[in-house]
């Protein structure tokens, strides 16, 4: 009865405020009250520490405390589901990712519990980041087409780790496999630190993972980076090569942005949503973010709200095919 109510008085609210009606009082009035962010991750990690400091910048910006809430588990799908299933009051928001509304639709099919295109406000995307093919030292491959060489000649000799069935780094290899059909064997982890450890001790051959993994081994000499996967090359590693530049054209259309954004709950009201967008934005060009990002190797990418929808519309039709392609399933 309680969330019937609920429900009821969102859609009357929502009319009123499309109708022009509220829409001043609405936006002049939010917030007045502390607002809860979710980040469907563990403390700790890349997400997380990013998370913490915007959240920071927004607490300032808004004169409210917004307080960050981890709800780790099923990659991610839960945390995600529980933004899904709040009230559209702009109160609650949390962290997307290019997992959490691209990949996981096709890894977990009908047993995930929200519609990435359905039930949620994207408010903006926030930062994009790469991915970045690195190997062992001692694998004889100075480039992407001699590691493809490599393993066509080498069959069953070649492997690559990730942090675990579905992940970006487990795709990004499937990705690569699918486009030269050579034989490659993906081994999961749990989490890219063990598997980033693995490659260096040459129990792996390679693996795909983020610079803020990568970076500080790669700068020690305990892995060679062959390219990263984003059109361009990346600001944050200008002498690494694209994967297009190296030999495999249509590896970054298929799909190789990857991003974190701000969604909210579907039918949060037009003005709680342009606010939000704007003091996201806002916060991301601060000075203090800036560094942050500098530092985590992220790039800001702010978008309108509907610019993020096309984007998740398109990466979650791209990534569905890796998916599919790479047979991977959560069951």
């Amino acid at each position: 009865m309680k969330e019937s109510s609920r429900a009821v008085a969102a859609l009357v609210l929502t009319a009123l405020c499309s109708s022009g009606a509220l829409s001043t009082a609405w936006a002049q009035a939010y917030p007045n009250k502390p607002l809860k962010y979710v980040v469907p991750f563990a403390p700790g990690g890349p997400t997380d520490t990013f998370s913490r400091a915007l959240t920071g910048k927004l607490a300032e910006q808004l004169g409210q405390p917004v307080v960050v809430e981890n709800i780790p588990g099923a990659g991610a799908s839960i945390g995600m589901d529980r933004v899904a299933k709040s009230a559209p009051d702009g109160y609650t928001i949390g962290l997307a990712t290019t997992g959490t509304h691209a990949i996981n639709p096709a890894l977990y099919g009908p047993r995930l519990t929200y519609n990435a295109l359905k039930d949620f406000s994207p408010l903006t995307i926030a930062v994009g980041y790469i991915n970045i093919l690195v190997v062992n030292p001692s694998v004889p491959a100075k480039s992407v087409g001699e590691l493809v060489a490599y393993a066509k000649a080498n069959p069953g000799k070649v492997n690559f780790g990730s942090a675990g069935n579905g992940s970006s780094n487990h795709l990004s290899g499937e990705l690569l496999k699918s486009l030269t059909g050579a034989p490659m064997q993906h081994i999961p982890y749990k989490g890219s630190g063990p598997a980033l450890t693995d490659v260096m001790g040459g129990q792996l051959t390679f693996m795909f993972d983020s610079p803020s993994t990568v970076m500080p081994q790669l700068r020690g000499g305990k892995v060679r980076a062959l390219a990263v996967t984003t059109v361009k090359r990346s600001a944050h590693a200008p002498e690494i090569p694209t994967m297009d530049e190296s030999g495999m054209p249509g590896y970054s259309e298929a799909g190789s942005d990857l991003w974190y954004g701000i969604v909210g709950p579907a039918g949060i009201p037009r003005p709680i949503v342009d606010r939000l967008n704007t003091e996201i934005i806002r916060a991301l060009r601060s000075p203090e973010m800036v560094e942050r990002l500098k530092v985590q190797y992220l790039d800001a990418w702010p978008t309108t709200p509907e610019e993020f929808q096309k984007i998740i519309e398109s990466d979650n039709a791209k990534w569905s095919k890796i998916v599919r392609a790479s047979g991977a399933r959560i069951d």
